[in-house]
This record gives structure tokens, C-alpha cells and sequence, in this order.
């Protein structure tokens, strides 16, 4: 399976690449290769024997795995969902001209939405499912809005993220909630051992698979999404993306079926879609649109049927998601077929296309059939089976009896409007139809027929999920005909009155338009400008642009918390020994920091303020010495003079003095010692709540055993490498976003050279200046110079000795960038384009690039990220060296490290230098 997800990513990857170099039939062929291989290794599992498992672990830590299961249910949802996005990729062949853009795009994103449902249908982990189901969300919405350049394509793929993301999010929490109380998140395990859950966690996940099927009210999403391509409607909203909320019901409905809140939401939401959506398709005229709501309609069909939770009501069940995907498949390809030989979709507008495309017609008329519920037709099977199994709960049953009615009458109308010729309206001029569009319409409708016949031997199929359901209801069975019978009778009196319901569909429509009371896209786009009205008025309340307002909020939040805890949590009952100190070093150092806290506060010059500050730095350094800790202290030393340096440069553009504070000095020094009272307190409480031996008393052990003696380089390269990736990456981020203000108005981020003094064409020697005259200081440039490559080398040392001694790449990385800071210090921005000539994006790209890549090539080798070398060698005259692949990730860290610092100085340095030279010579 994993092979399969693989290959559908890399053709998605491929294919704008793919959509240049070939032709357009061959373009969606090799494309359609992923599907297909998947519908192979579909009907080798099913002829393999079922259920199939395989697994490899994920988060090891959470006991999450990469699980993936074959039952009879997954193996129906595998067949449709590859299968029919077989014939779709075969069917845009043709639909899309070679003219068309975005062909590329839409490949691409059709083939990774396939792969994604695959993976959705398909996994056995809760956790999984809902990341293949935010991936088909996130796909769907490419898809949908696949003409950028069109509003209604915009606003409604919109509208399918915003409600589907919704429901998602939801059904995360319920998943969560279900996976504690259950003590796993394997879905075949909470099957079989279904657990006693929360009511909130149920309606969570109801409200997730609701939402997806676009079941009321979460139905308006999918009418407007019929601004997709057609073949996208007959993939995403028959076949795949829709049928994964029904899906759910069905996976989880032997756990959870015969709880009564389960159904108590699911059927009658399930009734009132079915109803709503029929009766709004009879007046539509957009044939595209009718078959949307028709499919609403189904979908509350379906979601009512795996609601009731009985193992009869999920034989039928199974039998109508079958039926509704060749039938509903094909009717939208036919949609399609003739709104690309017409032009138009209007019912109104179409008249006599029966004669002109009488195999298009046949194709419809045999998926029409199946969809009214006409003998032997698959989807007559599973009407069937729907009615015999709701015959002991009338109300329902009535219900499906009414919704039936309506899905005839909808199905007539569609056919009378596609094909029928019309009185008063000239017949409809229509060209040839490529075969290659007309055969996968022909090819569903045909196995629609194909399947009727072969219902029981279906049923027998389906027999080791639908026999897991604990509550058997009322027995129901799929055949293409049972005889006489109630569920008979029920089926042709709907047949009959979808007939009635068809000759007056003038007055119907018409008694629809007059009972329309609200239109729910109106309803949803009106909540959405409210919403965002609410957002931009709250966040011009509370984001005021002003940093000391954000910092103030910040600090009365932690006092408040801090507060409320006491308040409404009770007094602590903890033994919390107070320790003055354990060093007599610590009292010392402490009270240096106090005295440094509080001339901060009497500070009133910003170079002074940024002095006193670095002192409470250096002061935390010392503590960390004081701890036996000489790495932090290493690091927070070379750190806090980075700072010094990088604040001197930036005070230059600032008045001298601060402006005074808007608060009182009595209201600072109040709220700063509420502060660190709560800060304080926590810190010992939860150090004092500690009831195990803490996981660091372990780690010296672990790290001489990986062959470090340094613990802190251990966990930062070892233990925490993502983490150290991640950071790496958003500190080079915020570098670029920070530095690329100051070159706002500028098109070359180049250091521009300038000379003071020196003529054209005389030598230069060692100690020609770029400064001006008056600022030089002879002895700091001399002492720049000649160690500037000894700290460089001292810098690498740091980087080779970062797991057996005090170092690493950030400490090493930071120690070079001091080293070029002095040199830019003493000789100017000349000095530090000399210095380092390499531009600093690509310094920073080049680091990333080597740890991310250094972090993946373990795991692409199904090893753990660094666990790809570790070696011990003996180099003459150096000594011994532990080479491993983290040494290669700290190398990537120390390479961003001197970008960012480079970076920093380029921008609040040598530019800075510069454009005060232009306001000086202005």
C-alpha cells in the first residue's frame, strides 16, 4: 500500500513536468498508470483472501503506525475509488482540448486526490484517516477551483474547504476522544472492543462525516461545487470525496451503531437530506446542478442506512454505494459529453439530443434507471434492500417511500431534459462524440446493469463486514428480483408517484420557487462577511501595532493564570522545600543580576539599557557554569554578544534617549515582581509535583552509548532533530523577513564597496581601510586581521568536538560569525563582503538544504532520521574523532548559522552604513 501512495505522489509530482514533454491522450495515460496499478493490487487482495493487514511503525512514542487494512468494505471503497478514476483520467483526455491550461495542475492534483482517498479508505489508524481526509479536503479545493479566473469556481471551492475543514477539525477532537477511551487509535481493534465513550465524542465525529457528505445542513457546499470541472464532479462527488463521510459511518458503524445518540442523529438528518435535496433537484434547470442535489438526496439515503446501525440496513447500504457510484459516475460523464458537444447544460435550451447521440442517450437511460430503482439493475437491488430492512420503523420507512418518489421524478427530468425533444424548441445542433469520452459513460451504466444480476453473489462478498454489526435489525438481501412483495409494492407506488410528481413539474416547480423561503448559499456568505467583519473589528482592537500593549497582555495573562489557578484550583498542598542555594557561587551571581534588573529600570539611554540587559545574559551564562553545564554557558556567552553587536548597530537609527513609558514606574515594578513571583512559584511547584525519576538522570548513560559525551549536542542533534530543523527554519525565516525591510526600496541586496582615500589604480595593501579618515583604530584592525582565521579554525573545532566536548554547529557557527562581526567592525562593509564573499541566502539555503537532507536520508533507508553513520577514527596530529551523520546536520546548522549572522550584518550594518553616507551627501 505504501508502494501504491508513493507512486500516486510521484505522478502527481511529475505531471506538470510530464503535461509538456507528451501528448495529450498519452499525458492522461501515463497518469491513469497510479489508478490502475491500485485497482490491480485491489482484486489481488480480494482474490487473496480478506481481511489483509500491513503496518510499520510511525510515532513510536504515541504507539502510532503507518497501519493499513483490507476488509470486504475498504476493498468496495479501493475498487471505486481506482477504478473510476481509471475511466475519469481516460474520460479528460478527451473533455480537455490540448489548448487548456492548468492541464498540468489539474493532473497532477487529480492524481494525488486519488492517492489520498486510496489512503483514506484504506488505513486502519484514526490519526492516519484524518490526515488523508485533510489531504483530500486540501485537494478537493484545487480541484473544484480549478479556473483561478473564475469567481463562482473561487467561491465555491471556498465554500467546500471552509465547511469540510470545519467538520474536520471536529471530527479530530472526536477521534482523540475515542482513541483515549479506547487505548488505541487502530480502528479494527475499536471495532472489535468497542469502548464506552463520551456523547460529545460521537457527535464530534458525526459532525466530520456529515459535513464531508454534505449532509443537511451541511449541504450547500456541494450544489456550488459544480463549478468543477465536469469530471471532477463525476470523481469527487459520486465516486470518491463524498462517499468518504458515508465511508466513516460505515467503518464505525458495528462499533457504534446501535447507540442510540448515533442514530438519533444520523437517520433523521439522513430523511430530511434525502427529502430536501430531491425536492430541490425537481427545479432545477442547470442539468449538472440536478444531479447534484440528486446526489444530497442519495448521500442522506446512504447516511441514513449506516446510521440505523442494524446489519440489514448496512447489507443495503452496502449495495446503494455501489449502485450510486456506476450510475451517479456516468450520468455526470454524460452531463459532460453534452455540454461538450452542445455547449450548454440548460435543460431549457436542449431538445432532440435522443436521435442525434442515441448511444449517449442509451448510456443515460440505463444509469437513469438504475438510479429510479428499476429491475434488474443494481440500483434497484439496493432500494429494494433499503426498504425491506426499514419495514419496522414506519416513520423512517415513509420517508425512503417519499424520497424515492422524488428521485424518480428527478431522474425523468433529467432524461426529458438531456434527450427529449420539446415542443416549440428547434432541435439542438451537437458534433461527434470522441469514443473515448462516450465508452467510460457506457462502461459504468453497463455494469450497473452487470451488477443486478450478480447482487447476491455481492452480498455474499460483503458478508464479513456487514456480519460484524451486533444489532441484526430486520433481515434484508440483495437480489434483482424477490417477487411479490411489501418492499415491492412500496417501490412501484414511488416509481408511480415520480411519475406524477414528473407530468407536473410545472406546477411543482413553481410550488418550490413560492415555498423557497431562504437561499443557503446567501445564508453561508452572509455568516462568512459577518464573520470576517467581527475579525477585522476585533483585531483593530486588539492588535494596535504597539509592542509594549502586547507585551503588557502577555504579562497580565501569565499574573492571571497564575491567579485564577489559586482561586478556582484551591491553595497547593505540595511540600515544596525552599532551597536558598546550592552553590555559594548562585547568591552571588543572583544578586548581580538583581542590581542589573534594577538599573534597567533607571536606564535612560538605549545603548546603556542594552548593556545592562546583555548583563542579565551573561549573568544566566554564569549560572549555567556555576551548574556544570560549560555548553549552555558556551552558548549563551556567544549568543548575548551577537545581540550587543546586533543592537549597537540598529540604536544607530534611534533618538539617544527612550521615550518615556505611557505607565507609571510603581505599575511596571509591581507587575514585573507579580511576574516573577508566578513564574517562580510554578517553576517550584511543578517541580515539587515531580512523582518519577526525572528522564535526564538517564540521558549521560544513553549518550556515552551513542558515543557522545556531550548530553546537550546529543538531544539537540539525536533526540530532537526535527525540533532542531524546525528551528533552524523559522530562524531563517524571520532573518530574511527582518532584513529584507531595510532593502525595501532597494532592487540588488549586493554590499556596495565604497572607498575612502584610495586612488584608481594604486596598490592596495594589507591594512588599506575602506573607513574614513577619523575613524579608523589602527590597533582594532591590525587585531581583526590576524585573528580572524584563528577563530575560524576554533569555530570548526567547536563543530567537530559538539558530541565529546563543549561545542556543536550552533556554538561553532556563532563563533565564526563573531569572527566576521569584528572584522566588519574594524574595517567596514568592505571588510565584510572580504570576509565572506558567498551570499548569505545561499549560506543559509545551503545549511538547511544539508540538514534536511541529512535528517531524510535515514529515513528514506527506513532508518531513523542521523542514524545512517556513526564511526570513530584516529586522524594524525588531530586525534580521535566521532564522524556520524549528525556531524553532517550540525555542519548545516553551522553553515546557517554564519548565513544568518552574515545576513544580519549585510542588512543592519553595511546597509545601514550606506544609507547614512546618502543622507550625509544628500
Amino acid at each position: 500500500m505504501e508502494s501504491l501512495l508513493i507512486l500516486h505522489a510521484v505522478a502527481a509530482a511529475c505531471a506538470p513536468w510530464l503535461v509538456t514533454r507528451l501528448g495529450r491522450a498519452s499525458y492522461f495515460a501515463v497518469l491513469a498508470v497510479p489508478p490502475a496499478a491500485g485497482l490491480a493490487y485491489t482484486g489481488w487482495l480480494a482474490l487473496r483472501g480478506l481481511p489483509a493487514r500491513e503496518s510499520r511503525p510511525w510515532v513510536q512514542v504515541l504507539g502510532l503506525e503507518l497501519s493499513f487494512r483490507a476488509d470486504p468494505l475498504a476493498v468496495l471503497m479501493m475498487a471505486l475509488v481506482t477504478g473510476v478514476g481509471v475511466l475519469v483520467l481516460g474520460y479528460s483526455a478527451r473533455y480537455f482540448s490540448a489548448a487548456d491550461e492548468g492541464l498540468g495542475r489539474y493532473g497532477g492534483v487529480m492524481v494525488a486526490f486519488a492517492g489520498s482517498m486510496l489512503g483514506l479508505v484504506a488505513t486502519d489508524d484514526l490519526l492516519l484517516l484524518y490526515v488523508f481526509w485533510e489531504l483530500t479536503t486540501v485537494f478537493s479545493y484545487l480541484l473544484i477551483g480549478h479556473d483561478p479566473a473564475s469567481r463562482p469556481s473561487r467561491q465555491a471551492a471556498m465554500k467546500a474547504l471552509s465547511v469540510t475543514t470545519f467538520g474536520g477539525l471536529a471530527m479530530l477532537a472526536g477521534f482523540v476522544l475515542v482513541g483515549q477511551a479506547a487505548g488505541t487509535y487502530q480502528i479494527s481493534e475499536i471495532v472489535a472492543r468497542p469502548p464506552d465513550v463520551a456523547p460529545v465524542a460521537l457527535v464530534l465525529v458525526l459532525v466530520g462525516a456529515l459535513s464531508k457528505s454534505a449532509i443537511f445542513p451541511f449541504s450547500t457546499w456541494l450544489p456550488a461545487a459544480m463549478a468543477a470541472p465536469t469530471p471532477v464532479s463525476a470523481y469527487l462527488h459520486a465516486a470518491a470525496m463524498v462517499k468518504a463521510g458515508v465511508y466513516l459511518l460505515a467503518r464505525l458503524g458495528p462499533a457504534f451503531g446501535d447507540v442510540a445518540l448515533w442514530r438519533s442523529v444520523a437517520v433523521p438528518l439522513g430523511v430530511v437530506t434525502m427529502l430536501l435535496g430531491g425536492w430541490r433537484a425537481l427545479r432545477e434547470t442547470d442539468l449538472k446542478r440536478l444531479l447534484a442535489y440528486g446526489t444530497v438526496s442519495q448521500l442522506g439515503l446512504m447516511v441514513l442506512l449506516f446510521g440505523a446501525g442494524t446489519e440489514g440496513t448496512a447489507v443495503a447500504g452496502a449495495g446503494m454505494v455501489l449502485a450510486h457510484a456506476l450510475f451517479k459516475a456516468a450520468l455526470f460523464l454524460v452531463v459532460g459529453i453534452v455540454d461538450h458537444a452542445t455547449g450548454t447544460r440548460d435543460l431549457r435550451a436542449l431538445s432532440g439530443l435522443g436521435r442525434a447521440m442515441p448511444w449517449t442517450c442509451g448510456a443515460a437511460v440505463l444509469a437513469g434507471a438504475s438510479m429510479a430503482g428499476l429491475p434488474p439493475l443494481a440500483g434497484f437491488a439496493g432500494k429494494e434492500a433499503a426498504l425491506e430492512s426499514l419495514l419496522d420503523t414506519p416513520p423512517v420507512l415513509a420517508g425512503v417511500v417519499a424520497g424515492s418518489a422524488l428521485t424518480a421524478a428527478y431522474t425523468l427530468r433529467f432524461l426529458w431534459g438531456a434527450f427529449a425533444g420539446k415542443p416549440g424548441v428547434e432541435p439542438t445542433p451537437a458534433h461527434a462524440t470522441p469514443a473515448a469520452m462516450a465508452a467510460p459513460a457506457g462502461l459504468l451504466a453497463v455494469l450497473g446493469l452487470v451488477f443486478g444480476p450478480l447482487a447476491p453473489w455481492y452480498e455474499g462478498a460483503m458478508s464479513g463486514y456487514t456480519g460484524t454489526y451486533a444489532d441484526p435489525g430486520r433481515h434484508a438481501h440483495l437480489a434483482p428480483w424477490s417477487g411479490p412483495s411489501l418492499p415491492l409494492l412500496l417501490s412501484a407506488s414511488a416509481l408511480a408517484a415520480g411519475l406524477v410528481l414528473f407530468l407536473a413539474r410545472g406546477p411543482m416547480a413553481r410550488a418550490g420557487t413560492a415555498l423557497h423561503v431562504m437561499d443557503s448559499s446567501q445564508v453561508f456568505w452572509t455568516a462568512i462577511r459577518r464573520l470576517d467583519r467581527f475579525a477585522i473589528q476585533f483585531t483593530g482592537f486588539i492588535q494596535r501595532g504597539s509592542v509594549p500593549d502586547y507585551l503588557l497582555l502577555t504579562l497580565l495573562a501569565t499574573v492571571g493564570v497564575g491567579l485564577f489557578s489559586i482561586v478556582y484550583g484551591g491553595p497547593p498542598h505540595l511540600d515544596v522545600p525552599v532551597v536558598g542555594w546550592q552553590r555559594p557561587e548562585q547568591p552571588v551571581i543572583v544578586v548581580l543580576l538583581a542590581a542589573a534588573g534594577v538599573l534597567a529600570l533607571f536606564s535612560r539611554a538605549y545603548i546603556l539599557l542594552a548593556l545592562v540587559i546583555g548583563l542579565t545574559g551573561y549573568g544566566t551564562a554564569l549560572l549555567f557554569l556555576v551548574h556544570g553545564s560549560p555548553d549552555l554557558a558556551l552558548t549563551q556567552f556567544l549568543a548575548e554578544t551577537l545581540s550587543l553587536v546586533v543592537f549597537a548597530l540598529v540604536l544607530r537609527r534611534l533618538p539617544v534617549e527612550p521615550a518615556g513609558g505611557r505607565l507609571p514606574m510603581p505599575f511596571r515594578l509591581g507587575m514585573g515582581l507579580a511576574v516573577g513571583v508566578v513564574a517562580t512559584g510554578a517553576g517550584m511547584l511543578a517541580m515539587a509535583a515531580r512523582g518519577t525519576e526525572p528522564v535526564g538522570a538517564s540521558m549521560p548513560e544513553a549518550a556515552v552509548e551513542a558515543g557522545a559525551r556531550n548530553v546537550v549536542s546529543a538531544i539537540i542533534l539525536d533526540v530532537r532533530a526535527w525540533d532542531t530543523l524546525g528551528e533552524s527554519a523559522v530562524l531563517i525565516v524571520l532573518t530574511l523577513g527582518v532584513t529584507s525591510l531595510v532593502f525595501l526600496r532597494r532592487r540588488s541586496y549586493a554590499i556596495e564597496r565604497v572607498e575612502h582615500g584610495h586612488r584608481p589604480g594604486e596598490p592596495t595593501h594589507w591594512l588599506a581601510s575602506t573607513l574614513p579618515r577619523g575613524q579608523r583604530a589602527l590597533a582594532f584592525e591590525v587585531a581583526a586581521r590576524l585573528t580572524f582565521h584563528t577563530v575560524l579554525v576554533l569555530s570548526v573545532f567547536l563543530l567537530f568536538v559538539g558530541h565529546s566536548g563543549v561545542g556543536g554547529g550552533f556554538a561553532g557557527g556563532i563563533v565564526a560569525g563573531l569572527a566576521i562581526t569584528v572584522r566588519y567592525l574594524a574595517g567596514g562593509r568592505n571588510e565584510l563582503a572580504a570576509a565572506v564573499p558567498v551570499h548569505a541566502g545561499v549560506l543559509m539555503g545551503l545549511g538547511l538544504t544539508l540538514s534536511a537532507g541529512t535528517a531524510l536520508i535515514g529515513l528514506l533507508f527506513g532508518q531513523a532520521a542521523l542514524a545512517m553513520l556513526a564511526t570513530d577514527v584516529s586522524v594524525p596530529l588531530v586525534g580521535h574523532l566521532h564522524l556520524s551523520t549528525g556531524l553532517l546536520f550540525d555542519l548545516g546548522v553551522y553553515v546557517s548559522v554564519v548565513g544568518m549572522v552574515q545576513d544580519v550584518l549585510r542588512a543592519l550594518g553595511a546597509e545601514l552604513d550606506r544609507q547614512i553616507d546618502a543622507g550625509e551627501n544628500a
